[in-house]
């Protein structure tokens, strides 16, 4: 996954909706939470504070730093004597320097 973007959405005369918004959400994971935060931060920026897509694109921004900084957990507990992986940690503010101007 690449912070690329769909063409028909940067075209000057698109209007963002929810559908783009949640187009973008369908494929968050922790793994990709930071480029898929980037995306979506893009898409809504010129929104009125009120509008739906802005509303629901802040909502999931939130829940990517979340999964993004903590991880996820799913299916079952690591092996006896095995470590979790660690996950990013949310004060390294070096792993998000290129992200500032966004």
């Amino acid at each position: 996954m690449s912070q690329a973007e769909n063409p028909d959405r940067l075209s000057a005369d698109h209007e963002v909706t929810l559908e783009d918004v949640h187009a973008l959400m369908g494929a968050s994971t922790p793994h990709f939470a930071l480029q898929l935060r980037v995306r979506i931060r893009a898409l809504i920026k010129g929104l009125a504070a009120d509008h739906p897509a802005r509303v629901a694109g802040e909502r999931e921004i939130a829940r990517l730093n979340e999964i993004a900084y903590d991880g996820e957990v799913r299916g079952t507990a690591p092996e006896e004597g095995l470590p979790p992986l660690a996950s990013l940690n949310a004060s390294d503010s070096t792993l998000f320097a290129q992200d500032a101007g966004h």
